[in-house]
């Protein structure tokens, strides 16, 4: 799939994907992989069908073996100040503009694209539903986004222990219900999203 819409478009492909566009704390992740064509890596399929450990493994091959790759996120507070589909359209972007080569095309998965348009350049952009499971730099994408995005969450738990961020990522879990009842929301809580707007 890579190598044919390298040949259809003509260009460097870079695969976009994001991590915690659902849950109640925590960023929005994204991650953007230009793949060695010449290199190719085993294994790659959504990030939501891997184990923990052989997403970490994968995350290593991916940053070692890829031509580029690169992670961004918006916050919490971004998040409620524009919306979750804003917050994940700008996090893609800077993602694309982290990138250390700057590629003409990208693939992302879903159904839209951010914003392509980076000053007199614009880049080529394809949306692809279920592109983390079809498209093996989406897929590299969704490894990277989702590791990344863990080990903010495991962070975020030393700094407050008591939601049990390390534990659930975040998400809305009874465990992390009870706990937003019991100690209302802190600063990495999305303050917008229901369950966190009824005990704020």
């Amino acid at each position: 799939m890579q190598q044919t819409n390298r040949l259809k478009f003509g260009g460097l492909l870079a695969g976009i994907d994001e991590a915690g566009r659902g849950p109640l704390a925590g960023p929005v992740v994204a991650a953007a992989v230009i793949l060695n064509p010449n290199a190719a890596i085993r294994g790659l399929v959504d990030s939501k069908r891997l184990s923990a450990q052989r997403r970490d493994a994968l995350a290593r091959q991916i940053k070692q073996g890829a031509l580029a790759w690169s992670v961004a996120w918006a916050d919490a507070a971004e998040i409620d100040a524009i919306n979750i589909l804003a917050a994940t359209m700008l996090a893609m972007r800077r993602a694309i503009l982290s990138l250390r080569i700057m590629p003409e095309i990208v693939q992302i998965d879903g159904n839209r694209l951010p914003d392509l348009r980076f000053g007199n350049t614009t880049v080529v952009g394809e949306a692809i539903v279920g592109g983390d499971d079809i498209v093996p730099a989406i897929s590299a994408a969704s490894i990277i986004a989702k590791t990344t995005r863990d080990r903010m969450m495991v962070s975020l738990d030393k700094i407050y222990p008591c939601y049990e961020f390390a534990r659930h990522k975040g998400y809305g879990t009874q465990i992390h219900r009870n706990n937003l009842r019991e100690f209302g929301p802190c600063r990495a809580h999305r303050r917008t999203f229901a369950p966190v707007r009824a005990v704020s």
